[in-house]
């Protein structure tokens, strides 16, 4: 649904180049590779610093900012997270308290980019993904992400509110309680051993900078209302991501399957159809960077060599 000025929400004048882009999660791992890639591009990015938790400082500050455009970041992303309850009081109650506040403005954001998760598909028996796969959450993390998609209908009426699926993501920065930064980690200590789950899960590993080039071309350019996954559809099996640091670094490792990393109700297979964002990327003349995963893994162990 395209903010033609057909629908419930009032566009927002302002239609040019320079967005002032209000950022959730700033802090954060996706939150500071966007931030940088933003402001190359020439656009004033405004961290929030309010908790999410807090809505009536969150309605404030949202207020005093006054954005152009809007990109939530912000989220408990650690699938394994010791406290459930905080999926839902941050990734489903923050995100409702952010849009209430955003439907205060005076004048209404060009867009909201709303960062869901791939996850909410679950164990699909069939890749590449589409948008339309019937979400089937299989943890706390992607209940409260599919939540989040839901009761954010409930403003689509007054915001242009985009809604994004990522697939598996990694770069330079992101902490070591995750999977391929685990790994990298411990190549680049040249680690005798390493404890770890299934080695068969087939997943994508993308680039945190192709994900923010995305975001970045749907705040100009993604059709309000609408979902879209980003990825690549080139899915890797945990074993693959092994043998190629084992080649970048020469070094071999002892990978030890461990029954605590095996998580129950664990996604097998899981890579997504980026046509939907490619159809509409192509028709803005918009292209994503082709990063392959030799270059993040070394971009990532070049930066583990320098900490």
């Amino acid at each position: 649904m395209p903010d033609d000025g057909r629908s419930g929400f009032a566009p927002h004048p302002k239609r040019v180049n320079v967005l002032k882009i209000l950022l959730t999660g700033a802090d954060g791992f996706t939150g500071r590779h966007f931030a940088d890639l933003a402001r190359a591009h020439g656009h004033d990015v405004v961290p929030l610093l309010s908790d999410l938790r807090d809505s009536q400082e969150l309605e404030r500050e949202v207020l005093a900012t006054m954005p152009d455009s809007v990109v939530h970041l912000a989220a408990i992303s650690f699938v394994a997270h010791a406290d459930d309850s905080a999926f839902y009081a941050v990734n489903v109650v923050g995100s409702i308290n952010l849009l209430a506040a955003l439907v205060k403005l005076p004048v209404t954001p060009q867009r909201v980019l709303l960062a869901s998760s791939a996850n909410v598909y679950g164990n699909c028996s069939e890749s590449p993904v589409l948008e339309s796969q019937f979400p089937a959450p299989v943890n706390h993390y992607s209940m409260s992400k599919l939540a989040m998609e839901f009761m954010s209908r409930a403003y689509t009426d007054r915001l242009p509110i985009i809604t994004t699926r990522p697939f598996n993501y990694t770069g330079p920065g992101q902490a070591v309680n995750f999977l391929i930064p685990k790994l990298v980690h411990h190549f680049a200590r040249r680690a005798p051993s390493i404890l770890l789950g299934n080695l068969h899960v087939e997943r994508e590993f993308n680039d945190v900078q192709m994900v923010c080039c995305a975001y970045l071309h749907l705040l100009q350019h993604g059709e309000a209302g609408e979902v879209y996954n980003v990825g690549t559809g080139r899915p890797h099996t945990l074993q693959y991501v092994i043998d190629e640091l084992v080649r970048i670094t020469g070094h071999q490792i002892n990978v030890e399957v461990s029954s605590a990393f095996v998580r129950a109700n664990e996604v097998q297979r899981l890579f997504g159809d980026i046509n939907k964002l490619r159809s509409l990327f192509l028709r803005h003349a918009k292209t994503l960077p082709e990063i392959n995963l030799e270059d993040t893994l070394r971009r990532m162990l070049l930066a583990e060599s320098s900490c």
